[in-house]
């Protein structure tokens, strides 16, 4: 069992910019591969990013390429989502997921994180 806290949102203007945290609990967090979803309001959740455990692999939903980043720390058991020149269309609720025979990782989620991009 994996329990999953993010971290990060808030509130930011167009083009700015902001770094999601998730910490997950457990000993064995580099076994979990991990990823990033949205949800906006009224549509359905839809992949972000996703990252191996080794972290030796990314890969990032085409409208988010080039602008998000995905790291993590596996001694710190923490995954990150760099975003950067973030448009008012990516205001969402920002998931945390974990997962080792899912892809992208699915198994377990955090209870999200807000991100309101203002024009």
């Amino acid at each position: 069992q994996v329990q999953l806290v993010e971290s990060g949102g808030g509130l930011v203007q167009a083009g700015g910019s902001l770094r999601l945290s998730c910490a997950a609990s457990g000993r064995t967090f580099i076994i979990y591969h991990m990823g990033w979803f949205r949800q906006a309001p009224g549509k359905e959740r839809e992949f972000v990013s996703a990252i191996t455990g080794s972290g030796g692999n990314t890969y990032y939903a085409d409208n988010v390429k080039g602008r998000f980043t995905i790291s993590r720390d596996n001694f710190k058991n923490t995954v990150y989502l760099q975003m950067n020149n973030l448009n008012p269309e990516e205001t969402a609720v920002y998931f945390c997921a974990a997962g080792r025979d899912s892809w992208p990782p699915n198994a377990y989620w955090g209870q999200g994180t807000q991100v309101t991009v203002s024009s």
